[in-house]
């Protein structure tokens, strides 16, 4: 699947750097379907992650740290080259899927 970029405007928050905004329109309820997407270079420090359906998503040199991705549905992801430092990834994800993820670009799986 090659990662896409979307038209919907909270995705293009994201891409623009405005995560207060994309998360303050989401806890309004604004709704977004991020699966598959291209975070490519993306800062996304600060995002509230919890719930959000990221399944597919490229993150490779993505600026994630401090994000709490515990929550998050990352199956299939990568993250390969992303700045991680004190993020949270989601308990099934095994520490050798992140780091083979970061360090190959391979999609991660969970453990089941």
């Amino acid at each position: 699947m090659i990662p896409k970029i979307l038209n919907d405007p909270m995705y293009q928050l994201l891409r623009e750097g405005k995560v207060k905004d994309f998360n303050d329109r989401r806890a309004l309820g604004d709704s977004v379907d991020l699966t598959n997407c291209d975070f490519r270079n993306v800062d996304l420090r600060g995002l509230d992650a919890k719930g959000l359906d990221l399944r597919g998503s490229y993150f490779r040199q993505a600026d994630l740290r401090g994000v709490d991705l515990s929550e998050a549905q990352l199956e299939g992801a990568s993250i390969n080259g992303a700045h991680i430092s004190g993020t949270y990834f989601p308990q099934d994800l095994s520490p050798d899927e992140i780091l083979l993820s970061f360090q190959h670009g391979t999609r991660m799986r969970y453990s089941s």
